[in-house]
């Protein structure tokens, strides 16, 4: 059998691959078929990017709990039990009668999806050869981690391509159907393959170890916080902000003083190297998927382009990021992850920026230039954080760090969404996006100054 580096084996890493594309190709798949569920369900912008953000809802709080439970119960059975239940919603999709069961639906896809990464990262941990439980400083794969971001990002990037020429050809129940093969494969595979990965148990858990009261707090923070930031679009629902300040200084002041915290406050604050990552992730996909959502509407709204043309336009997104991924694996064997980070914060502030050049009269060529500027930065940033991520994460911790990892993720995505109900509620035109592109260009710009300042601290 075909092996990569440390014992991690080709049919492994397809394996683990198909599990975790699912989670980001699902939750940028739907962008293109936003515009058909708003007309057949009668439901507007802000109201269907519902099944966006309530995904990442889910996910976020769902990420670090499966990576907990990993740790603790075993990778191999939360990998699969997750792909069973991702195609049974997805099969269950196409018959929802009404908007609000298939909002159920997807939540149901974020919380099952979940389960892929946290474990992902473990049994590749444990197939390299290194203990099972991990530890900081550990040396990371990077054929390994490569594929696996490859199989991330450049799904995340495929999501409104395949998306758009799903809903042309079959309409938006192709979006949901498309998972159900890919979960059968998945399921046999894993049935083969994982068991030859030995992966240590934890000690047995109890609901107490869960943390419940901590993840209700983490979620209600989320919800109210998102509730709140929509309401904006129409009638703003102002009593929320301290609902907001209320749960999360609850969720702060619990998870800093139980033994088993849901979120670790106190380790986050410690090691600052995770801090570091998990604040760069979410803020990266803050700018990401406000391009990846608001840029497929303009061109379907505004400039007229069908959904598969839309998804053709942002093809080279994605084949840019798959091809920037091997190189920028090279490059971190040889000078580490923070070079290339910081090269991708840099090119994501000239990829933001870019959207302030689009007008109603932008030729097709110039769409094509932005999706290949946007793709680079995509696979260089991506597979950079994932590396830091493994060197980070703490000893025991690896399927919770790798939980958070996405966690924080989703809530860039979140907050991409969130800003897009807003602004683009009100104003879906090219100067609706101009507002997007000067709101991304600004946070790119400050990511990129934190990047710099991170290096001369040394972290």
């Amino acid at each position: 059998m075909t092996r990569g580096p440390g014992g991690v084996t080709n049919r492994l890493l397809l394996t683990l691959s198909l599990g975790t594309l699912l989670n980001p190709l699902n939750s940028s798949m739907i962008a293109v078929a936003l515009v058909s569920l708003q007309r057949d369900f009668g439901v507007g912008i802000a109201t269907s990017t519902w099944l966006a953000s309530g995904f990442y809802v889910v996910a976020a709080v769902c990420q670090p709990l499966m990576g907990r439970l990993a740790d603790q119960l075993g990778a191999r059975r939360l990998f699969v039990g997750g792909l069973a239940l991702m195609g049974t919603a997805s099969a269950l999709a196409p018959l929802a009668p009404d908007f609000g069961w298939l909002l159920v639906v997807r939540l149901v896809q974020a919380a099952a999806t979940s389960t892929a990464y946290p474990s992902a990262l473990i049994l590749v941990r444990s197939a390299a050869g290194a203990e099972p439980e991990g530890g900081q400083g550990a040396q990371p794969p990077a054929r390994a981690l490569a594929v696996l971001s490859v199989a991330a990002s450049g799904s995340a990037a495929l999501g409104p391509v395949l998306g758009g020429l799903l809903v042309a050809a079959a309409g938006w129940e192709a979006v949901f159907l498309v998972n159900v093969p890919v979960t059968l494969v998945g399921i046999v595979l894993a049935m083969r393959v994982l068991a030859g990965v030995p992966v240590r148990r934890g000690p047995r858990v109890g609901w107490r170890e869960l943390d419940l009261p901590g993840i209700a707090l983490f979620s209600g923070t989320l919800v109210a916080l998102i509730f709140g930031v929509l309401s904006l679009a129409g009638r703003p629902l102002w009593w929320l902000a301290p609902v907001v300040v209320a749960l999360g200084a609850l969720l702060v002041w619990r998870e800093r003083t139980v033994a088993e915290p849901f979120l670790d406050v106190r380790g986050l604050a410690a090691n600052r190297a995770l801090s570091t990552v998990l604040a760069q992730q979410g803020g990266i996909n803050l700018v990401f998927y406000c391009i990846f959502f608001g840029m497929p509407m303009w061109l379907e709204r505004v400039r007229g382009f069908d959904p598969a043309t839309v998804g053709l336009l942002v093809l080279p997104t994605t084949l840019l990021s798959m091809v920037v991924t091997p190189v920028t694996a090279r490059a971190i064997r040889r000078h580490g992850s923070t070079g290339p980070r910081l090269l991708g914060l840099g090119l994501l502030v000239v990829a933001a920026s870019a959207l302030l050049l689009l007008g109603d009269g932008t030729p097709v060529v110039l769409l094509l230039g932005i999706a290949v500027l946007l793709g680079v930065p995509n696979g260089v940033t991506n597979l950079s954080l994932q590396t830091a991520l493994y060197s980070a994460a703490p000893a025991g911790r690896m399927g919770a760090s790798a939980g958070l990892f996405q966690t924080f993720r989703y809530l860039g995505a979140i907050a991409a969404t969130s800003v897009l109900g807003v602004i683009l509620e009100q104003d879906l035109s090219t100067d609706g996006l101009h507002d997007v592109g000067l709101l991304v260009t600004a946070v790119a710009v400050v990511l990129f100054g934190l990047g710099l300042f991170a290096v001369r601290r040394g972290r």
